[in-house]
């Protein structure tokens, strides 16, 4: 948002377009789960994740040629679990907070993504912190407080 260059070019337009398809699939998903509220996290976290592994299990098959691997146990043990325990989790908490609080609530979380990047890669990486950065999250803040403004008038 606040570059010296433009930020969308031929070289990633096509990556440009993935993004804003990825982001309206992922509002889709929760317009969708509060008009199936009616059925249990369990049941709708556990279909989600089974067709998504139905979906992709083919697509890894084409693209990565995962016969011509040996991973180590650690690795294959790294990913079932990763696959199982926090994303399960991740996507049970997510409908409970849908279903309490709603899609604009939820939406939230994705502002807090560049807080949270920033503040990480500054004491992990070093990264530094410039005034354009600033400016940045200075509108991330000032985006939240307008969903969380708007949140309120419809509630009232």
């Amino acid at each position: 948002m606040f570059s010296d260059n433009i930020l969308i070019d031929e070289n990633n337009f096509l990556s440009a377009i993935l993004i804003l398809v990825g982001s309206t699939c992922y509002v889709i998903g929760g317009v969708l789960t509060l008009k199936i509220s009616k059925k249990k996290n369990e049941n709708v976290t556990g279909s989600i994740l089974i067709w998504a592994t139905l979906i992709l299990f083919p697509l890894m098959c084409l693209l990565e040629t995962p016969w011509e691997n040996t991973p180590s146990i650690n690795s294959t043990m790294s990913v079932i679990y990763l696959g199982i325990v926090p994303t399960g989790v991740a996507w049970l908490l997510r409908f409970k907070i849908l279903k309490k609080n709603g899609l604009i609530f939820q939406s939230q979380v994705s502002y807090l993504i560049p807080i949270f990047g920033i503040i990480l890669g500054y004491i992990f990486l070093s990264e530094l912190i410039t005034y354009k950065v600033l400016i940045s999250l200075l509108a991330v803040v000032v985006g939240i407080y307008f969903v969380r403004k708007a949140d309120t008038k419809i509630i009232i």
